[in-house]
Order: C-alpha cells, then sequence, then structure tokens
C-alpha cells in the first residue's frame, strides 16, 4: 500500500531531497542529477540555498524563516517562490514529503 504525501503547504509536513539524486555545487548555483529518470535539474542561488536547507528534514515554515534571514524579500512573496520551487522539485521527483511526528 503506498502513502500519500501530505500537501505541499502542510506546515507540519517534512520535505527533504530523495535519496535517489545526486548533485553538484557549481559556483553557487546547483545540478542535479534523478538517478531514477536520468534527468538534470538546475538551481540558481536562491534554489541551491533551498537544496542546501533541505539535505536535512525541514518544514516549509523552518525553510521560508531561513530565508526570510538570509534574503531581502517580503514574507508572502517569499512563500510563493518556495512552494513553486518546491512544487518544481516534487514533479521532478527529487524532494518527498512526511509527516512530521509530533508528541
Amino acid at each position: 500500500m503506498s502513502q500519500v504525501s501530505p500537501p505541499l503547504n502542510d506546515l507540519a509536513g517534512l520535505i527533504s531531497a530523495t535519496k535517489d539524486q545526486v548533485s553538484s555545487d557549481l559556483v553557487g548555483e546547483t545540478v542535479i542529477l534523478n538517478l531514477k529518470s536520468g534527468v538534470y535539474f538546475g538551481l540558481n542561488e536562491v534554489g541551491t540555498t533551498i537544496w542546501n536547507l533541505i539535505q536535512q528534514p525541514r518544514t516549509l515554515q523552518s525553510i521560508h524563516t531561513s530565508l526570510l534571514a538570509e534574503y531581502d524579500v517580503n514574507s508572502e512573496q517569499c512563500m510563493q517562490d518556495l512552494i513553486a520551487i518546491l512544487h518544481d522539485l516534487q514533479a521532478a521527483e527529487l524532494i518527498e514529503i512526511t509527516h512530521a511526528d509530533v508528541e
């Protein structure tokens, strides 16, 4: 039986890079290879920051907070852009979203 991932905008879900990929930093940008599909995916500087953050499971809110601390952007625009890039990474099967254990 397959598990359904929480929605991308679920603030309690944990977002992390999948294991089926390799990535390389190229002067502030990142190139990711999906080992299952053989498709490459490129990230700019901000995308690279996000990619580095999700090497360990993080909530959407945690990533958002980190980006606001690092970049001069308003909160709403940051969240919209963050969800957009995470959606692209999810569509490319480069991230997974799991439920956070809450006690």
